[in-house]
């Protein structure tokens, strides 16, 4: 329930919800003062949501920094990867695509072959809703193998639906184990998530996000003033994770 409940809210957060909400209200009601402030409040969300330096600058706040590789000065026994990057309902079925968060696989790969990390763990399952499909897990695993990973080093936790699911079923596969041990990584706009979920469950894990959103500040003028429809994507992501942050507080999961 609470996995398509976060399906649910993840369509609901698009801004253009109500922007269109508010279109549709200015063409439907009869007052014509009405019909003016409605048509006015969908056009300045459009414009505030669509700007590109607003949604940059909102992101950046959340998503957690970059980790140099330098600044690494220990070993773990295990980097912790979540899933939620591929498109498993593709054809043909006899590759691995993925979207936005490529990064979390390949930044895994490239830390497990400096020594950073022992052995992987990949948690996570379908991740749909209505079908069914081939679990992340195994589809992440495939590629890291494909990079040259021996399969001996890498765990697979399948039967994850959500971030306090990842959370919980890690922890029973190294229930010895302590956080200083574990490396999580995820994208950053997920990490402050994840990691208070995996926190909660006793695994104080040090973090590496990746998956970046973000660019860096600019002040050109395509910037600061021309609509852009990934600005409003950007919002999206942002209010879609903090109504999780909020939903899984009061669901104790943080």
């Amino acid at each position: 329930m609470f996995f398509i409940l976060s399906k649910v809210l993840g369509f609901l957060t698009n801004p253009l919800i109500f922007i269109f909400g508010f279109l549709i209200a200015s063409a439907w009601v009869k007052k014509a003062h009405l019909k003016k402030r409605f048509f006015w409040i969908a056009f300045s969300l459009l414009l505030f949501f669509s700007n590109d330096f607003i949604a940059n600058e909102a992101m950046r706040a959340w998503e957690t920094d970059a980790t140099p590789y330098a600044s690494i000065n220990k070993v773990y026994d295990w980097g912790i990867v979540l899933t939620g990057v591929t498109l498993n309902d593709r054809e043909p079925a006899d590759r691995v695509y993925f979207h936005h968060g490529a990064d979390r696989v390949t930044h895994t790969i490239q830390l497990y072959k400096k020594g950073i990390i022992k052995k992987i763990i990949i948690s996570g399952g379908v991740g749909r809703v209505l079908t069914a499909g081939r679990p992340e897990a195994d589809e992440l695993a495939s590629v890291m193998v494909m990079a040259g990973i021996p399969e001996r080093d890498i765990v697979i936790e399948r039967e994850s639906d959500n971030t306090h699911e990842n959370a919980a079923n890690v922890k029973k596969l190294i229930p010895d184990e302590t956080g200083e041990h574990c490396l999580l990584i995820t994208s950053a706009f997920h990490m402050r998530r994840a990691g208070a979920c995996f926190r909660k469950v006793g695994l104080d894990t040090d973090c590496f996000s990746s998956d970046f959103y973000t660019h860096p500040r600019q002040f050109t003028p395509d910037v600061l003033l021309i609509p852009r429809a990934d600005a409003i994507n950007l919002w999206q992501k942002l209010f879609k994770e903090w109504l999780g942050m909020v939903a899984y507080k009061f669901a104790g999961y943080i």
